[in-house]
């Protein structure tokens, strides 16, 4: 057997991708069935309660110094209120209602990073997007298509909330369409939507200029997004879609300053738009030190233009002026440089993106997936790769440490975890193994347990 060259890989992995996604499904859909059988099987109902039962990593098996395996061990974790009361031996007496976590991984709860709850198309049945051409002709495709979905938004963006609960996700980073169609209403019935979830679900939402920052002439209405709540102000291709770079980047940053809010701007250029774009909003902050550590780059492909020392020293600019990246761990052409941003300190979380909509339909709402594509694609196969892969999922909360050593869940740490049907976060990761239950804030938002 011959190892898969890089460029084969990569067209391997656009083929078995589509097969992770349909195995997940059904994976999904085979746990579901099993569950609904016992009749005992019910939702975490209180705030002071006990999951028996529950495994948790407790280091890794190492042989001649090769991390082999992960080693896990049965426990009854008390949760009160919104955090993890106490981490007790199996069989811990206590009077406290109790469900039983069947021996399934407990892991933290995922974040979805970078996604659209707005614009949708899912729980209204199949809808393939149309061909394109340009992000411009997506544009244009979008002013037709906006009229429709704007007036339900509510609604859909629920449904989404709940799907990404099913994959084990309670936080979210949301960009939400300002523009002349959808003008400010968007915004409204996206807010009401996480105003309904306030209890099992936390978003915060980013001022997006889909249709242009410029282009659409939006600034007016994109402060009012900011006036109405909006946590983040977005940004779009400077270049490609409002055609000045400078002018579209000092608008977003004035409106940032003005309202003394972080940014989230979507970069899909590449070379050279897009690294002149990157070197422009770090020059940008470096004059502006109230900006340092407030931008994140969204996808950032031209990232993956750069190599060698002109690479290293981006990688070092971004890490001086706190920029973070978040990524749909992309499968395509081009490679990112996530390891080696990762390894430098600089954050890298990873979104969905989008589940279905006229963008594209291939979103499933794991962020379990995107992690085994990230392994696929950068960490590889083995154990200890496969444990630090979750951590693009989870924003860097991990069972282990580097050196195995446990450090999450802890006394007092926030109960928002799921329940996987995983025996290690290493199997999670490479199965997309599924979640069982979704707790936020120790409210269970997701899945039944057996009450025992």
């Amino acid at each position: 057997m011959s190892f898969l060259s890089a460029g084969n890989r990569r067209d391997f992995l656009k083929l078995t991708a589509a097969g992770t996604l349909l195995g997940s499904g059904f994976a999904s859909r085979v746990s579901a069935a099993e569950s609904c059988a016992p009749e005992n099987l019910s939702q975490v109902n209180v705030s002071h309660y006990l999951l028996r039962n529950v495994r948790l990593e407790e280091g890794f098996i190492r042989k001649q110094d090769v991390i082999t395996a992960t080693r896990t061990g049965l426990y009854d974790i008390e949760i009160d209120g919104a955090s993890i009361a106490g981490i007790h031996s199996p069989g811990f007496s206590s009077p406290l209602p109790a469900w039983d976590a069947a021996g399934h991984i407990l892991l933290p709860a995922t974040r979805d990073m970078h996604i659209h709850l707005d614009k949708t198309f899912y729980g209204e049945g199949w809808r393939a997007p149309l061909p394109r051409k340009s992000v411009i002709d997506m544009i244009h495709q979008e002013e037709q298509i906006l009229p429709e979905l704007v007036p339900t938004s509510e609604g859909r963006a629920e449904k989404l909330i709940g799907l990404l609960q099913s994959k084990g996700s309670t936080e979210a980073r949301s960009h939400c369409n300002i523009d002349p169609i959808s003008q400010l209403q968007g915004l409204a019935h996206l807010q009401q939507a996480i105003a309904h979830h306030r209890q099992d679900f936390s978003a915060k939402v980013v001022a997006f200029p889909q249709h242009g920052l410029l282009r659409a002439h939006v600034e007016g209405m994109m402060r009012e997004a900011m006036k109405m709540g909006a946590n983040y102000v977005g940004g779009l291709d400077p270049t490609n879609v409002d055609g000045a770079m400078e002018k579209s980047l000092d608008t977003m940053f004035s409106i940032a300053l003005d309202f003394a809010a972080p940014i989230d701007i979507h970069l899909h250029e590449t070379e050279p738009h897009g690294v002149a774009a990157i070197r422009y909003m770090l020059k940008t902050v470096r004059d502006n030190p109230q900006l340092k550590g407030k931008v994140t780059i969204s996808h950032a492909f031209a990232l993956g233009t750069l190599s060698g020392k002109e690479l290293d020293a981006m990688i070092e600019e971004l890490k001086e002026q706190q920029f973070s990246i978040a990524t749909t761990v992309p499968i395509g052409r081009v490679i990112m440089p996530l390891p080696q941003l990762r390894a430098a300190g600089i954050p890298v979380w990873s979104g969905t993106d989008t589940i279905a909509d006229h963008w594209q339909p291939f979103g499933s709402g794991s962020m379990l997936e995107k992690a085994n594509v990230y392994s696929q694609l950068y960490r590889g196969p083995d154990e200890y790769s496969l444990s630090r892969a979750l951590g693009i999922a989870t924003n860097e909360i991990l069972p282990l440490n580097s050196q195995g050593e446990q450090q999450w869940p802890k006394t007092q740490d926030p109960a928002t975890m799921m329940l996987v049907a995983a025996s290690c976060s290493a199997e999670a990761v490479a199965h997309v193994a599924p979640v069982m239950a979704t707790f936020h804030q120790g409210k269970q938002v997701f899945g039944a347990l057996a009450k025992i």
